[in-house]
């Protein structure tokens, strides 16, 4: 892992590291696979973009959820 990204990793949880990883090999095999059954490139995009909102919301919920103690009062 290159110097550069492994600061931008300083103080992030590895739960949402690791799913921000997962979210990358997902978009970018479903992409490849997409494009190789003969969809048009600009579709395979867009396809790919709604599934990454769903990551991005996924890891939102996630680091909100560690933000909250058990009681649900915010820290």
């Amino acid at each position: 892992m290159s110097i550069d990204i492994q600061r931008r990793h300083e103080g992030i949880p590895k739960a949402i590291i690791d799913r921000a990883w997962d979210a990358q090999l997902r978009l970018c095999r479903r992409y490849r696979k997409l494009v190789a059954k003969g969809k048009v490139a600009h579709v395979a995009i867009v396809a790919v973009a709604r599934e990454l909102a769903a990551f991005i919301w996924d890891i939102g919920r996630l680091g909100m959820a560690m933000a909250m103690p058990q009681d649900g009062h915010p820290v």
